[in-house]
């Protein structure tokens, strides 16, 4: 949904592939009843692939129109269930039983996340985690082909953090995007839970339970990326090549990157570079210092764009990392979303935390 204000910010993130319930594999998402309404309107409007010979229409200066609100709200996971092995589309059976198996668990409680403690996660009226289009992918991601993480590096560092505000025993900085190291303080808890960095809004965009809509803006000379979670606008340079580009010196280095674009015929090219090491490279792995993103934006139809995203970084990785986000046209505009404002989740968990303590001294 698009009108959305900072009403609940306590944030949740989805939990990584580690930290997920173990589940047979037509169990293993949560879809709400509004979730499953939307996929149902998804199958009536578009149950096939947007056809290859679409030729979007052009801006006043010729290049392809992004322009508008898109949504990349999913139900799929990110990684793979490991028994899909490298099959990247569910059959209609399986889509049929998960949807079946996700409205009886629906049915049996309101949480969105089972999560407990001073982190206890509110209701699931406020998810929006199905997707609005009708491809039915095992995983987003697509390489390595088995659509899992390759292995990490020697050098990465996996904070993960928790859920339930137990101390992990991790040091600051606190890379994760929500749960956290800690209560103690401000500084122990996540990065979209401090109204820093969007759990969702990357770079790269990650579908999440909510909030999942971006705005593209588009000069002939810039593109703006204008996310819904905490509204943060990238503003991208346009050049004719990559290495036509003038990049940021190697010292300065900025929480979501410095992205520069380029037109690869019908699709735009993002690079970003130069990430700070205060955040996570990938899926709560590694920092960012070294991650290299390139985002790929190609128009397949009037209502669809695939956003595909691939992640080079080798002090985390030892291979690269490409994921698939199908995005759909709406009718609708984006709100501001004020985070730091409506942060009451914030005060909330530390307050808890020390009432905690407090009866523990007792």
């Amino acid at each position: 949904m698009t009108i959305r204000t900072a009403l609940v910010n306590s944030l949740i993130y989805p939990l990584s592939a580690a930290r997920k319930p173990t589940l047979s594999s037509c169990d293993y998402e949560k879809v709400t009843s509004r979730s499953l309404v939307l996929a149902f309107v998804a199958c009536c409007y578009s149950m096939s692939a947007p056809a290859q010979d679409y030729t979007p229409a052009r801006t006043e200066w010729g290049q392809p129109d992004l322009q508008g609100v898109w949504n990349f709200s999913s139900d799929r996971p990110m990684i793979r269930p490991s028994q899909f092995g490298e099959r990247e589309y569910l059959s209609d059976a399986e889509i049929s039983r998960i949807k079946a198996l996700a409205a009886a668990r629906d049915a049996n409680s309101d949480s969105a996340l089972p999560i407990a403690g001073v982190d206890e996660s509110y209701n699931d009226f406020w998810i929006e985690n199905a997707g609005i289009g009708g491809l039915q992918r095992t995983s987003h991601l697509v390489y390595p082909k088995n659509g899992q993480l390759p292995p990490f590096a020697d050098s990465a560092i996996n904070q993960q953090g928790n859920y339930g505000g137990e101390d992990t025993g991790e040091s600051r900085p606190a890379r994760i995007l929500a749960g956290g190291i800690g209560t103690d303080g401000p500084e122990d808890r996540g990065l979209s839970e401090r109204c820093i960095v969007g759990f969702n809004s990357g770079p790269p965009f990650i579908p999440s339970l909510y909030n999942n809509n971006v705005q593209i803006f588009q000069s002939k000379e810039h593109v703006v990326l204008l996310t819904e979670m905490i509204h943060d606008a990238r503003i991208v340079p346009l050049a004719e090549t990559a290495a036509a580009h003038h990049t940021l010196h190697d010292d300065i280095r900025l929480w979501t990157g410095d992205s520069r674009g380029y037109w690869d015929g019908d699709t735009l090219v993002v690079i970003t570079k130069n990430f700070n090491d205060l955040t996570t490279s990938f899926n709560a792995h590694g920092t960012a210092f070294d991650k290299v993103l390139t985002e790929r934006f190609t128009r397949t139809a009037a209502d669809t764009v695939d956003y595909e995203f691939t992640v080079d970084d080798p002090t985390t990785f030892t291979d690269k990392v490409v994921a698939i986000v199908e995005m759909t046209k709406v009718a609708g505009q984006l709100y501001e979303y004020a985070c730091h404002e409506g942060n009451y989740g914030m005060v909330n968990i530390l307050r808890g935390a020390r009432a905690q303590e407090a009866r523990e001294a007792d």
